[in-house]
């Protein structure tokens, strides 16, 4: 009892000893209160003039805009040219998104763009701008500008009825944009010139008009000079666009009807762990609505027994998140969730319709052809299954890519993937690691050879038979070949006039063939070279030009056929067994560079053995290239002490033997971890 007392007293003067001390900070508090209280209200002021209230779309009466009040465009350019940063300040100029520094990158939502600073995925967003009174829905997709993805350009101009061609003030016209604008042109789209980065110190605006007029052939009128970085003159560009772009209608005035049946073309796709894929859709006739039951014109051409329909659950529009609408209605672009799981459902390009109200199917997109394949194994066998779901996954929103299965004695399963290029590559993987978790094993890429076939009454080939050749494996013997022929391509170069001839020696030392020469200004060339795909997809080309013109010079290439050559097949062989993971398929002048290296790398990580390791590089029953990985030394008489001399001699015949035995059957077994070294770049 005493003790309660006495706690009770101390916890008394405790706080009577607090509450003087707050009575003497009052008066200091009540001064200070009025000038804090100007403090806030001033910093409220300085903010509220860029703090932007964002419009919901569930405010907005989407009938209103009717097909010609949108407005579908692209923002194309050269990588770094700064399309994402357009994108952001158009994102808050039209008061789609909150003013904000921190608004960098906001289109860019995958983690690997936001890592490596370049968009890889084309992005769509909706936005709302008022002109004359009048509000207009304008939809504008962000495109990439590396020439790896020049597919996810192509696809998403198919959609557009314009686009933003993007000139970076200092750099000037480079091979990326000379590529787009003429892909812009192939679609018959109307074209806005826009100079970014006028407020650079470095900027040169003159000569970037120069080389617009000398290579587009634009007036200097139609050019707007901006800053995507301070929003100086974006406005200009909004009216611009609301002005000069046609509307949907115009390109195609017998669609975009609400009252003919619905017809939707379903041009992206993403899969989410929890909600199955999201369809990314444009809408051509009718009207989209929660509770439809569509159905896919593809599904319906592969006439299954169970007729696939799906139940619309969600529809919206991209701001560039997903809000939810009620509906969406002709020329406007948005997303529907409706209970698709397999990559086999939603197939880009695709023409979606009501139930019962059949349509013409739209003509859809060009498949993309690959140019470099690779084989993708899992790190262990028992990976294969996850990695298999994972690759079903990411390929609903790369379709870019090609899978067929594979199989390796060493590596196990695994799948023979094409890509668009290395970077390509680079990135495809990095999304499966990022995204899904699984990690992977990719092997040496290789381009596409061809041959012709002799006929042979044995193999039943009746006529000479093309074949492609996508790994060695595929490589037929040169006594059934008529001729072998490589991929090639049609590179074009954007360099100072100071790197040119640096530039010239290093495209014919790559048996690369003069096209063109063009001066644009009076620093700048454009040079146009044929050359085989291997020596730039393959061989690093991207980096020794760089490295040449000290990081200046930028190139862009498109396919240009095939030509004849002489192909050779490059056999690995350890301790007199084949290794058929480390063949290589080249040209007959790579051979013996080519083969040596990989000896090379194979003497330095093949672990040792009580054996000497020969490694051999041979063409048919040629070796060309040999070299050896010698015996680990082991000490046979550390453990003998003493005794007779023969004693020891006893030990060193019996060791001399066991070394002999093993050798000859030494296995030319290589461990997985060897192959991740082997095929690292």
């Amino acid at each position: 009892m005493f003790i309660s007392l006495l706690k009770i007293s101390v916890y008394f003067r405790l706080g009577t000893v607090f509450f003087l001390m707050a009575v003497r900070l009052k008066s200091v508090f009540i001064c200070k209160s009025c000038f804090l209280r100007n403090i806030v209200q001033i910093r409220l002021l300085s903010t509220s003039a860029l703090r932007v209230i964002r419009s919901k779309v569930s405010d907005i009466d989407l009938t209103a805009f009717t097909p010609d009040k949108i407005r579908n465009f692209g923002i194309i350019a050269h990588v770094d040219h700064g399309k994402s940063t357009l994108a952001d300040r158009l994102l808050e100029i039209t008061g789609t998104i909150h003013k904000s520094e921190e608004n960098k990158q906001v289109m860019d939502s995958l983690q690997v763009e936001r890592e490596r600073g370049i968009t890889v995925k084309a992005q769509t967003a909706s936005i709302i701008h008022k002109h004359d009174g009048d509000q207009y829905l304008l939809n504008f997709v962000d495109t990439p500008g590396h020439v790896d993805f020049s597919y996810e350009v192509s696809r998403s101009l198919a959609a557009c009825q314009g686009v933003l061609l993007l000139v970076d003030a200092t750099q000037g016209v480079q091979a990326q944009t000379l590529a787009n604008f003429y892909l812009a042109m192939e679609h018959n789209l109307k074209v806005i010139p826009v100079i970014n980065k006028i407020d650079l110190k470095t900027a040169n605006i003159d000569r970037v008009y120069e080389e617009m007029t000398s290579l587009f052939g634009i007036d200097l009128e139609d050019v707007i000079a901006i800053s995507a970085k301070n929003g100086s003159n974006i406005e200009e560009v909004l009216k611009t666009i609301v002005c000069k772009l046609p509307s949907p209608l115009q390109r195609d005035p017998k669609s975009f009807n609400p009252n003919n049946n619905l017809k939707v073309l379903l041009f992206d796709s993403l899969f989410e762990m929890h909600r199955g894929v999201t369809a990314y859709v444009a809408i051509i006739d009718g009207v989209l609505r929660t509770g439809d039951t569509v159905t896919s014109q593809i599904l319906l051409n592969r006439e299954q027994k169970g007729k696939k329909t799906y139940t619309v659950q969600e529809v919206g529009m991209l701001r560039p998140g997903r809000e939810k609408t009620d509906a969406l209605y002709p020329g406007q672009v948005g997303y529907f969730i409706c209970n698709m799981k397999s990559v086999s459902e939603a197939q880009i390009g695709d023409t979606l319709f009501r139930e019962g109200f059949p349509v013409k199917p739209l003509p859809g997109f060009v498949k993309a052809l690959p140019v470099v394949y690779a084989g993708l194994f899992p790190p262990l066998p028992v990976e294969y299954d996850q990695l298999r779901s994972a690759i079903d996954k990411l390929i609903l929103n790369d379709r870019s890519v090609t899978v067929k299965h594979t199989d390796s004695p060493v590596l196990g399963r695994g799948f023979l993937i094409g890509y668009l290029g290395l970077l390509h590559m680079d990135i495809f993987r990095q999304r499966l690691r990022q995204e899904f978790q699984a990690d992977t094993i990719v092997t040496v890429p290789n381009v596409t050879y061809k041959a012709i076939l002799k006929p042979s009454r044995k193999k039943g080939i009746k006529e000479p038979k093309e074949i492609l050749i996508t790994k060695a494996s595929e490589f037929p013997d040169a006594v059934d070949v008529i001729q072998y022929s490589q991929p090639m391509v049609t590179v074009t170069i954007v360099t100072p006039v100071d790197y040119i001839t640096a530039v010239m020696d290093f495209c014919d030392n790559r048996t690369g063939e003069e096209i063109s020469n063009t001066k644009i200004s009076e620093t700048q060339v454009v040079l146009v070279y044929r050359m085989p795909s291997s020596e730039v997809l393959i061989d690093n080309f991207y980096d020794g030009l760089k490295s040449l013109s000290s990081g200046y010079a930028s190139f862009d290439y498109e396919e240009s056929g095939y030509e004849v050559t002489n192909l050779k097949k490059i056999d690995i062989i350890v301790n007199g067994v084949e290794v058929e993971e480390l063949s290589r398929v080249c040209t007959s002048d790579k051979v013996d560079g080519l083969g040596r290296s990989i000896c090379q790398k194979l003497k330095t990580n093949l672990p040792g053995q009580l054996y000497p390791i020969s490694i051999q590089a041979a063409v048919g029953k040629t070796v060309f290239a040999r070299e050896t990985r010698p015996a680990m030394k082991k000490d046979v008489l550390a453990k003998c002490y003493g005794g007779d001399y023969s004693r020891k001699l006893k030990l060193l015949k019996r060791h001399s033997e066991k070394v002999k035995a093993l050798k000859q059957s030494g296995s030319a077994n290589i461990s997985r971890k060897v192959f991740i070294e082997i095929f690292k770049r």
